[in-house]
């Protein structure tokens, strides 16, 4: 008799062992002549030497499975303890599976572009209107790089603008007032993590969620690192977080230049980086529009009815000033 200590150091122990211990038990049942104990990330069992081998095999393949798809099913389990192959769900344009399984795909023409455009650059730009799933994408994408071990963490940044508060005036001490412009990144990683290994790779750092002024002073290696928002970075801002790339390290930066919170007077960073980086050998750049919006199908009628109060006011400004000239 042997004891074999098995870590499950990939799937989310939650997904992994089911509701109330329900997948361990159906394990439990189908090795009737082994002794096992599972707590935590660590499985120990007890028994002969050839059982224990195929256990521990049988349990590695599950949680490849459960990292994969972040669920686990007795079907799943049966499947793979008597050698078949499990039933797979197919979906164009997979991403990653989501909690509970849920299939993360490229919905548009343009988040594929975005998918590819990641594949080939260090340097991605996702252009483009609210709405579009850029950041999400973006996300998903950082996300299935550490699953896949192509990294070792994930770093989220956002510009901390304000736009009508101020953030003095909110409550709380640094984090609190923080976190309400970091929501959205917590959000889209609720939807791919199950939470117990978000949390433990929140407390770990292995994904890391900062506002833009965190970054200064870093090299980032061995990461995806997302900047949402750009288009209220400064032109020093922007140019600071770009030179923050390190070695194996690829660079996602989102951003909506209609919708800036800067100042008038302050130029924004994301309009001049994109002038200056231009033809640049390894930067990508992808531009989304409204068609691409995947939000309510309101979403777009909104952007559509903005787009036309702004021309009309450019054209109503460019009118008066022509009469002003000609009075004059």
């Amino acid at each position: 008799m042997i004891e074999r200590i098995i870590i499950l150091d990939k799937a989310d122990p939650v997904s992994f062992y089911g509701v109330n211990n329900s997948n361990m038990q159906l394990i439990r049942n189908l090795f009737p002549k082994l002794r096992m104990a599972a707590r935590g990330s660590v499985i120990k069992v007890i028994g002969e030497d050839t059982e224990t081998a195929d256990f521990e095999k049988v349990i590695h393949e599950l949680e490849e499975y459960c990292n994969r798809y972040n669920k686990l099913s007795e079907d799943v389990i049966l499947d793979i303890v008597h050698g078949e192959q499990p039933q797979t769900q197919k979906s164009n344009g997979l991403i990653i599976y989501g909690v509970n399984g849920k299939p993360i795909s490229a919905r548009s023409a343009n988040q594929q572009k975005l998918v590819d455009a990641f594949v080939r650059n260090d340097l991605t730009f996702a252009l483009g209107p609210a709405g579009t799933g850029k950041t999400y994408i973006a996300i998903a994408l950082a996300v299935k790089a550490l699953k896949n071990r192509e990294v070792r963490k994930i770093i989220l940044s956002r510009p901390a603008v304000e736009a009508g508060e101020k953030l003095g005036f909110l409550p709380g001490d640094m984090k609190d007032k923080i976190d309400p412009y970091l929501q959205p990144l917590y959000d889209a990683l609720e939807d791919m993590i199950p939470p117990v290994k978000l949390k433990e790779y929140m407390e770990t750092n292995v994904i890391q969620i900062a506002p833009l002024a965190f970054m200064r002073g870093r090299t980032l290696n061995d990461a995806v690192i997302v900047l949402d928002e750009a288009q209220n970075t400064t032109t020093h801002q922007i140019k600071m977080f770009l030179t923050r790339l390190g070695m194996n390290a690829k660079m996602i930066v989102t951003g909506d230049v209609t919708q800036i919170d800067l100042p008038r007077s302050t130029v924004s960073g994301l309009i001049q980086a994109l002038r200056v980086l231009k033809g640049v050998d390894g930067i990508g750049m992808v531009e989304f529009g409204k068609k691409d919006i995947v939000r309510h199908a309101l979403v777009q009628r909104i952007v559509e009815a903005y787009e036309h109060f702004d021309e009309d006011r450019k054209t109503n400004t460019s009118a008066g000033d022509e009469s002003c000239r000609e009075s004059e």
